[in-house]
């Protein structure tokens, strides 16, 4: 009887001690803090790329997680919903864990980026985001609200949304169109050029990565222009009409950018016969955009050989 008794207290006791471990574990995390773009969304765990460094992170949401956005000037937050974290989302996130990988107890967001999210969202993804309008219906529907009301409701709040999304828009667009005025003025300037070749390099949505197959034809490309006199190589970037004008200016600069480093990387073509890379946003369709082949043939580099006119006579 003794043994037994004395079996138990000592198995009681390695109990506690584990139980302790693991509470000392879990509180001994190391806290972090980061602030990045929701770059993916898979069930509980968010892709976080962060604004320094540009690391990713897995970020792991739990029943606990409190999802909040800044409410007024003070110190008070607003709940959100976690359909609310979708890709695109600049947040701060403030948990436990280590560099790459993260247990969220607060993501803080801004309204505005999520209203910017949700615009992308809605131009890339529009089933993803009427699936997560479905879901926040629904958790609407089980506090008690009716169904008439809040079709009402959700009408005029996207409504709401979309008036700020064109308003967002059009003051992207203005901000963008000096520099692309700027651009097609910097171009326009090589009117004393003759093309000797060209490419164009297309990408699929949201993408700025070459395929192999355009990888061979800048190859091609650069080979005839290394062994001309005096040439010089124009790359104009260029983005479909989805998403909004911030992203698809940014997503062109990003095209023309990954061409030229292939240029200069694998075409040993010289940084001083590149002209600094156009940024074009949806200016100068090749294609409507209102078909998916249009928008297809607007994803896309334009790459030209140019070789000045005196030169080219005088070869």
């Amino acid at each position: 009887m003794k043994q037994n008794r004395r079996w138990s207290v000592g198995f009681t006791t390695l109990v506690c001690i584990f139980c302790v471990g693991l509470a000392f574990g879990a509180s001994n995390g190391k806290k972090v803090k980061i602030n990045g773009l929701i770059t993916g969304r898979d069930g509980e765990n968010l892709t976080v790329k962060t604004l320094k460094g540009s690391t990713n992170v897995t970020v792991a949401l739990t029943d606990d997680t409190k999802i909040q956005s800044p409410k007024g000037l003070g110190l008070r937050h607003s709940e959100q919903s976690v359909t609310a974290l979708i890709p695109g989302l600049k947040i701060q996130v403030e948990g436990t864990g280590t560099e790459t990988q993260v247990v969220a107890k607060t993501i803080t967001l801004q309204k505005d980026d999520l209203l910017l999210a949700e615009t992308i969202q809605a131009g890339l993804n529009p089933t993803q985001q009427q699936q997560a309008t479905n879901m926040s219906n629904i958790a609407e529907n089980k506090e008690g609200v009716a169904a008439n009301k809040e079709g009402v409701a959700a009408n005029q709040q996207q409504i709401a949304t979309n008036q700020g999304a064109i308003a967002a828009n059009q003051e992207a667009i203005a901000g963008n169109q000096q520099e692309i005025q700027a651009t097609t003025q910097r171009f326009s300037e090589l009117s004393e050029y003759n093309t000797t070749a060209k490419a164009t390099v297309y990408f699929t949505s949201g993408s700025y990565t070459i395929s192999d197959s355009d990888k061979a034809a800048l190859s091609v490309l650069a080979a005839s222009a290394v062994g001309t006199k005096g040439y010089i190589v124009q790359v104009k970037g260029f983005a479909d009409s989805s998403g909004n004008a911030a992203m698809n200016q940014q997503l062109s600069m990003d095209r023309a950018q990954a061409v030229v480093a292939y240029l200069l990387q694998n075409c040993n073509v010289p940084l001083r016969h590149i002209v600094a890379p156009g940024a074009m946003g949806i200016a100068d369709p090749a294609a409507p955009n209102e078909t998916a082949d249009g928008r297809a043939d607007n994803r896309r580099v334009d790459v030209k050989v140019l070789v000045n006119k005196g030169v080219a006579g005088g070869m």
